[in-house]
């Protein structure tokens, strides 16, 4: 049964009367009760969670960590033993525990204070605490907000924004996932046709491995580690039948993800994403920069156009400023972004060389072009340029 009284819950405004709603809910005591608007948010919290020993008694604000949060005082009765189902109990202290709960707003936190009723049996002498569906055992995260969190990861978002958004740390959303990842795919009779392989950094700064469905972008499965080994042990679970169905399957430039790929997936074509490939060409050209930067000396103009706006050379040439000059202090000078990376190209013709084949492919991926990039790729492969040497 459900414990409450109507003046548990007390209006904190003053001068406010608050608004009653009759209710006809069969569990109430007294079916002409009034409740006010918080207590039937209470009355939601308990039908929703289906406790049956759970009822609160009062709530205030408080001030933590910059935010007021609404914290909701409660109390956990233990109706029988949970070893020999005895009523015969006797009351043995409490424990207090906060637990993070479900907001529809971030800016102001839901807390519930939850006190659970200790007891001894007297028919076996045996101690207990009582537990509900609320939140799980040794735990302070409650079960709803767990779940909303797991809705959360389904979408496109970093895990810091989902967070932010539920009041939680970035370790907690990655225990998180962690605790489910073992219920991704529990069958292994089919595979998605597009995976995507790639890492993040999960609990204790260890990189975890993540395979996604390439059109749902659901998560398949999370290996507590990356290593070539322990993923070839997993996908080998699948039947030849599942894996033969993967057509592609998309990663960075990790050097042993094609192997596995190419093990795994006999039917599956290896698609490198394109922000790994810019990321390989920029940082190739950033190299080669501060190579020829480091040949002429910290006070003359080549080093500092060469270090000084290092971050221009890595704009798309067709966004920088070719008609607007801004006065510049380190060459006591007005020039436009132009007229700065075209001198400091001069400075290495193999600097020159290099920044426009970066230019040509960031150009040709970001227009789709497989034609154009297939052709500077073989063609700046063979001479050797240092921007495509590691493909």
């Amino acid at each position: 049964m459900i414990f409450y009284r109507q003046d548990f819950l007390l209006h904190k405004e003053r001068g406010h009367k608050p608004h009653c709603i009759k209710s006809s809910d069969s569990t109430l005591k007294n079916k002409g009760d009034c409740l006010c608007p918080l207590t039937m948010i209470v009355l939601n919290f308990i039908l929703i969670l289906k406790i049956k020993i759970l009822f609160f008694f009062d709530y205030f604000k408080k001030y933590i960590d910059g935010k007021y949060h609404t914290v909701y005082l409660g109390r956990l009765i233990q109706l029988s033993c949970p070893f020999c189902h005895s009523t015969n109990l006797k009351h043995n202290g409490h424990y207090t525990s906060n637990v993070c709960f479900i907001t529809a707003d971030a800016s102001h936190p839901v807390i519930i204070r939850l006190n659970k009723q200790r007891v001894l049996c007297n028919d076996c002498p045996k101690r207990s605490m009582a537990q509900s569906s609320l939140v799980n055992k040794y735990c302070h995260i409650s079960n709803a907000s767990k779940r909303k969190v797991l809705a959360a990861l389904t979408e496109d978002r970093s895990m810091t924004s989902i967070a932010r958004e539920h009041n939680l740390s970035v370790n907690t959303v990655q225990r998180v996932l962690e605790s489910c990842s073992s219920k991704f795919y529990d069958h292994f009779e089919r595979l998605p046709e597009h995976l995507a392989f790639d890492e993040f950094k999960g609990v204790g700064k260890k990189l975890y491995f993540i395979c996604l469905d390439g059109d749902s972008h659901q998560v398949v499965q999370i290996l507590r580690t990356r290593f070539k080994p322990e993923i070839l042990r997993y996908f080998y679970k699948f039947t030849p039948k599942a894996q033969a169905m993967v057509k592609t399957v998309t990663m960075d430039l990790n050097c042993y993800y094609p192997i596995v790929a190419r093990e795994l997936f006999p039917n599956a074509q290896i698609v490198i994403d394109r922000f790994h490939m810019v990321q390989m060409l920029t940082r190739s050209f950033n190299s080669l920069r501060v190579q020829t930067m480091k040949q002429f000396k910290k006070q003359s103009r080549e080093y500092k156009l060469l270090k000084s706006t290092w971050k221009l050379y890595l704009m798309k040439y067709d966004k920088l400023n070719k008609k607007t000059p801004y006065y510049d202090w380190h060459f006591k000078d007005y020039l436009t972004q132009e007229h700065v990376v075209l001198d400091g190209l001069d400075c290495s013709k193999e600097l020159e060389n290099t920044y426009w084949v970066m230019q040509d492919f960031m150009a040709a991926i970001q227009n789709k072009d497989e034609k154009r990039l297939f052709t500077y790729f073989i063609q700046n492969k063979l001479s050797g340029n240092k921007c495509i040497r590691h493909y």
